[in-house]
Parts: C-alpha cells; sequence; structure tokens
C-alpha cells in the first residue's frame, strides 16, 4: 500500500480536512449540504482540453508513454453524492473530504496505534476499530484531481452523476448470474463472493473502481500490448493492440480486452466480464477505457459504459491517475483459505445436527 494525498497545488487548503472512506462508507450523509461559495461551471472537459499544450513523452516506437505506476485513490465515488455538483470548489472538496470516513478514523484512532502508549489496560475493553485498523488502510485522503480540477465523482454522463437503472431484462440477468449468494450461503464454494475466495476483487475493473487500500496500478505498453495490472490481487488485464474479439476465446473473469492506438489516446475495449469482477455487463455489453498522458504526473482515464440489454442508458467517467513516488509491491490474498473450509465446515455441522440455515432471499442477498 502506498500513501496518497492532494499534491496538486490547487487544493492546498483541503489538507486540513480530513478525508476517506470505503466505497459503502464514504459520504454517508443523505441531506443537500449549504455551501457560502458558488458552484463552479459544469462544463465536462474533452481530453484535448486537458492535453492542452503538454508534449507527452514517446516511447521507442513514437507513441506516448503511459508506463509506470499509478493511483486513482480518492475520496470521489463511481455516484454522485446527494447536494454536490461534478466539478466542485475547495469549500464543496473540504467537506465531502471531512466526512470521509477514513479521515474521521484517523483523527480519532490514532492513538490506537501509537506504539509509545504501550499494553493497554487490564481488564478494560479495546476501542473498536472494526475489520482493519485505520493504520493499516489507504483508501486515499483527497477528491479526485484532474490536472488541477475538483470532482466529487466519477460519473460524467448521465448528468446527473448516477449509474443509470437497469432494465427488466438486466434485472434477471443479474438475479440469475449468481452475483450475490444463492441458498443459504453455506453450501458450496460458489455461493461465497470471489473477492472472499480471493480470485478477483474488482480494483482493475473494468472500469476502475477504487477500494479499501491498494487502489494503485502499473501500465506496461509494447508494440503488441497494452497491459494493466492492480496492486490488488495482482490482477492483470492483457490488451493486445490491433486485436480483434474472438467467439472462441476462453472465458475470462476480467472478460476479453483487445486495445487500439486514438491519435494520442490509448482505447481499451472488453467484453464478457463475468459477474463480480467490474461492471455487470450482458454478453453483449461493452466497456471502453481511454488513457490519455495529460501531464508528466498524470493520465486521464475515461470510460464508458454501453450495454442497452441491462441498463436503461449509457454511462460514462473520468478520473485521473496520478503517478506514484513509490512502486506497487506483492499483494498475498489468503484471507479465505481458512475462513471458507471454516464457513463450509460450519455448514455441514449444522447439516448432521439438523439445524436450519437462513437463506439468502430471507437475508435480503
Amino acid at each position: 500500500m502506498t500513501p496518497s494525498s492532494r499534491s496538486l497545488p490547487l487544493l492546498a487548503l483541503a489538507a486540513a480536512a480530513l478525508a476517506f472512506a470505503p466505497a459503502a462508507l464514504a459520504q454517508a450523509a443523505q441531506g443537500a449540504p449549504k455551501f457560502t461559495t458558488p458552484d463552479l461551471p459544469q462544463v465536462v472537459k474533452t481530453a484535448k482540453e486537458f492535453v492542452g499544450d503538454y508534449k507527452a513523452p514517446r516511447n521507442s516506437d513514437g507513441k506516448p508513454d503511459l508506463q509506470g505506476f499509478w493511483t486513482n485513490a480518492s475520496v470521489s465515488r463511481m455516484d454522485r453524492p446527494n447536494g454536490y455538483p461534478l466539478i466542485i470548489n475547495d469549500e464543496q472538496a473540504a467537506s465531502l473530504e471531512g466526512r470521509a470516513l477514513f479521515n474521521v478514523r484517523l483523527k480519532t484512532e490514532r492513538a490506537f496505534v501509537d506504539p509509545k502508549l504501550g499494553a493497554p489496560e487490564k481488564g478494560k475493553a479495546l476501542p473498536g476499530v472494526g475489520n482493519y485498523d485505520v493504520a493499516y488502510t489507504d483508501p486515499g485522503n483527497a477528491v479526485i484531481n484532474i490536472k488541477g480540477e475538483l470532482r466529487s465523482s466519477y460519473i460524467t454522463y448521465p448528468a446527473d452523476g448516477r449509474t443509470p437503472g437497469m432494465t427488466e431484462e438486466g434485472r434477471k440477468l443479474r438475479a440469475a448470474s449468481g452475483q450475490g449468494r444463492r441458498g443459504s450461503g453455506f453450501d458450496n464454494p460458489e455461493e461465497r463472493g470471489m473477492s472472499e475466495r480471493c480470485i478477483v476483487i474488482g480494483t482493475n475493473g473494468p472500469p476502475f473502481g477504487d477500494y479499501l487500500y491498494n487502489n494503485n496500478f502499473q501500465i506496461v505498453q509494447t508494440k503488441d500490448n497494452f497491459v494493466v495490472m492492480s496492486e490488488m490481487i495482482h490482477d492483470t488485464r492483457i490488451a493486445p493492440i490491433g486485436g480483434k474479439f474472438s467467439e472462441r476465446a476462453a472465458d475470462q473473469y476480467m472478460g476479453h480486452s483487445v486495445a487500439r492506438w486514438d491519435g494520442d489516446t490509448m482505447v481499451v475495449e472488453t467484453k464478457g466480464l463475468r459477474p463480480g469482477s467490474g461492471a455487470f455487463v450482458s454478453d453483449k455489453g461493452v466497456i471502453s477505457e481511454r488513457f490519455t498522458r495529460i501531464s508528466d504526473d498524470q493520465i486521464l482515464y475515461e470510460f464508458e459504459v454501453n450495454d442497452p440489454t441491462v441498463y436503461t442508458s449509457v454511462y460514462r467517467g473520468q478520473m485521473s491517475l496520478t503517478r506514484l513516488k513509490d512502486r506497487t509491491y506483492e499483494y498475498a490474498c489468503h484471507e479465505g483459505n481458512y475462513g471458507l473450509w471454516n464457513i463450509l465446515e460450519g455448514g455441514r455441522r449444522n447439516d448432521r445436527l439438523g439445524i436450519g440455515q437462513t437463506g439468502g432471499e430471507q437475508r435480503g442477498e
């Protein structure tokens, strides 16, 4: 894990504003906040506008060099929080960062991991720190910053910044996909989530997500292939440049990707994602990603999810990938090795004792 912070100049002020949030817990407030400063214009810039006069470094074949280690760690999330525009000012950014769970915990729980404090008092209850102590997480502590422009979320279209609703057919496909637990959740490994089984966690998407930690990527490009490896569980996508989709290709968790150059932008298209890997799509859905170098320290990452079978509308988004000053490290995911065995063995013990188990539908899954 590599610490991240708002390093771009426009937001020096928000360094004082604390921030973070796992995807499910960030931006928890539901009411529309009130701000004293006016909203900024909400015109979504194109990659060309972000590039401006910048000249990207080139690799040996004359193409823009996108290689290196990058991070998208951020307080911002895919869907826009209530009461915020897409493009935000410093006050709005500080508000999002100040109520983000990571920064709140960082402020209130810092002493829990202070090595100078010594052993806890005998008989005194330890403070609640959740699954992970805050010292071991790194979801990001600042809103996304694209070359100085602050964003509350990733989705730029539809205009409300929310993932479109599903069609009736899409809901049926999702229900039949097994993405949620089937049965009791204790009968077989396939009823447990892929991240729990350390198969795929989803940071690599497509499109990219952000999580509790390890929101870091390594990009490698050759004349023939464009490769993105995420630090989280070291998931790797390899997209042949100039390649074509094949109906005979073997199924892959993160689907089949092909790449091409569109001027100075690398375009990656993906089909056939397995449910739980990235965006939920049907076998006809296409996810497009665009990587454009906009400064020495940033890549503009754009995506589009186009699947009329599943969604009532196409949706698009932008985020920045900011250069890491460090590199990624091995991620050894093994929590499910014993846990999964114990979960299933517990289920078999209940079977032997005639103890009923609550089904997934009864649990609201």
